[in-house]
């Protein structure tokens, strides 16, 4: 095997360490839509168990955002979706090789298509998040407050 031929190998030292994921019993499948961030099921199974709080006004602005984003992904899709199809193009070999190449950068495991839709079917898991982690700001604000009053029953009321 020539050297352009072989593999390529991540040169670790002694300070590197590879990458291994941790193991738990909440592991979630690695899926092109956990591959660039947390994936929605563990936000919400975080959310679920009070690990993620985000107060009213924070979770409306990321709720409206994913919504955007959402609403976009929607009004796009019917042309978005042309992109699980090769491209026609001349029958030159240039050409049907392009074609072979965009259908595959839009439908591989990291392509355009395949990760917007992994995107699409997580979104709305997102906003259920968000609305559990508004809960939970609500939630957690309602006991400092009955916790501080409690402290100090006198500044019931007082502004802060």
């Amino acid at each position: 095997m020539t050297e352009e031929a072989q593999p390529l190998e991540p040169a670790l030292t002694d300070k590197a360490v590879p990458f291994e994921p941790a193991l738990t019993e909440e592991a979630v499948p690695f899926t092109a839509a956990t591959r660039v961030g947390l994936a929605g099921a563990q936000l919400k199974q975080m959310a679920l168990k009070g690990g993620f709080a985000v107060d009213d006004s924070t979770g409306r602005e990321m709720i409206r955002s994913l919504q955007g984003v959402i609403d976009s992904l929607e009004e796009r899709w019917s042309e978005l979706t042309k992109l699980q199809k090769q491209p026609p193009m001349s029958g030159t070999a240039t050409a049907r090789w392009v074609s072979g190449h965009m259908y595959g950068t839009a439908n591989d495991a990291q392509g355009l298509l395949t990760q917007l839709q992994a995107a699409r079917a997580e979104f709305p898991t997102y906003v259920e998040a968000i609305e559990l982690a508004k809960r939970n700001y609500r939630e957690r604000d309602d006991e400092n407050q009955r916790t501080l009053t409690r402290i100090n029953p006198e500044s019931q009321g007082e502004a802060p």
